[in-house]
């Protein structure tokens, strides 16, 4: 089988099984909320109100049902009508609608950190690497290993007693200031549609409040990135094409960046896309301590108001970006990287 077929085959089959997937997904979202102490009707009415309001309640929510029937109806609304419901408690809006408002505000977070992390992670293994042994070597592996340790909430509250509270050099919470009036919605995403309005002002205020949680995130995350560099390349280094290279007289700046460089860097595409995907559904703890209004932290409310329709909508929109950042990350391996058959 030629190398296209057999990329064809795989992605064919890797797609037919992206909805088994979710469907798994779908399934223990569905079940370990169910199984979770609490009851959604005592957190919107309280303990105390009336059993018939309850019932009345419990019944307007189809929570009276048995489980499979619920289970059966929820499946049946998401495949067949992509419907994942209504917010229990967000006056009827429906899931989609509390996606499509929170989840620019994560994502643009994920794209600004994810560009320090590479940025960082890159530089830091680069200069790592090409001088094993040496002080930096030594300085750069401590960085990916303490930068991998550290507690984002902890780092996160030092970070903000540090700049915003002592040297008071960048604002505290929030995504904008409630002073100013937010950028017109194009895409969602504040630093883009200020651009596109050109409203420079607008702009760089997105970007102050950007800055404390995206590079604390990307910091943190950039270790990953800082070990996966700095072991392909070393090892790069030492290949027999970069010794061919030394011996034909190549600059040894041009043999680390033109040529080992670029291939100890088909790695990071996978932990690239992997570690975005999970970080536009993982960066609860970040949007929580930043008190960074996006759809990780309106997933937390959800789940502590026992909201069942938009902590399974969350997580299955949340999933399927997973899924699907895994299909592609494999797609663009095989076309960076020739030695890959499937």
């Amino acid at each position: 089988m030629s190398r296209s077929k057999a990329l064809t085959y795989y992605v064919t089959v890797r797609l037919l099984l992206a909805p088994l997937q979710i469907l798994t997904i779908v399934t223990m979202v569905f079940a370990l909320l169910r199984v979770a102490a609490g009851d959604p009707v005592d957190a919107i009415l309280g303990v105390r109100a009336p059993d018939a309001a309850k019932e009345a309640l419990r019944k307007q929510l189809g929570l009276d049902l048995p489980l499979p029937l619920q289970y059966i109806n929820y499946l049946g609304s998401l495949f067949l009508k992509f419907d994942m419901g209504k917010s229990i408690t967000s006056r009827g809006k429906t899931v989609w609608e509390i996606i499509g408002e929170y989840f620019p505000a994560t994502a643009e977070l994920a794209i600004f950190s994810i560009i320090v992390a590479l940025v960082v992670g890159i530089t830091v293994g680069t200069i790592s690497a090409s001088r094993p042994g040496t002080k930096l070597d030594v300085a750069g592996r401590l960085f990916g290993i303490i930068t991998y340790a550290l507690p984002m909430f902890w780092a996160g509250m030092i970070l903000q007693l540090i700049f915003s509270v002592g040297l008071d050099i960048l604002p505290l919470g929030t995504r904008f200031p409630a002073t100013l009036e937010a950028p017109v919605k194009l895409t969602g995403l504040y630093t883009i549609d200020s651009l596109l309005s050109g409203k420079f002002v607008e702009f760089f205020t997105a970007i102050q409040y950007l800055i404390l949680p995206s590079c604390t995130l990307g910091i943190l995350l950039s270790g990953i990135f800082e070990r996966i560099v700095r072991v392909n390349l070393k090892q790069t280094l030492q290949s027999d094409y970069v010794e061919a290279a030394r011996a034909r007289g190549i600059p040894e700046n041009t043999i680390l960046v033109s040529h080992a460089l670029k291939n100890a860097l088909i790695p990071v595409i996978t932990v690239l896309g992997l570690t975005f995907a999970s970080l536009l559904g993982g960066a609860i703890l970040t949007e929580v301590t930043f008190s960074w209004p996006g759809l990780a932290s309106r997933l937390y409310e959800a789940i502590t108001e026992r909201d069942y329709p938009t902590v399974q909508g969350i997580m299955v929109f949340f999933g399927a970006i997973v899924v699907m950042a895994s299909i592609l990350i494999d797609i663009l391996n095989a076309y960076v990287d020739p030695r890959i058959r499937y």
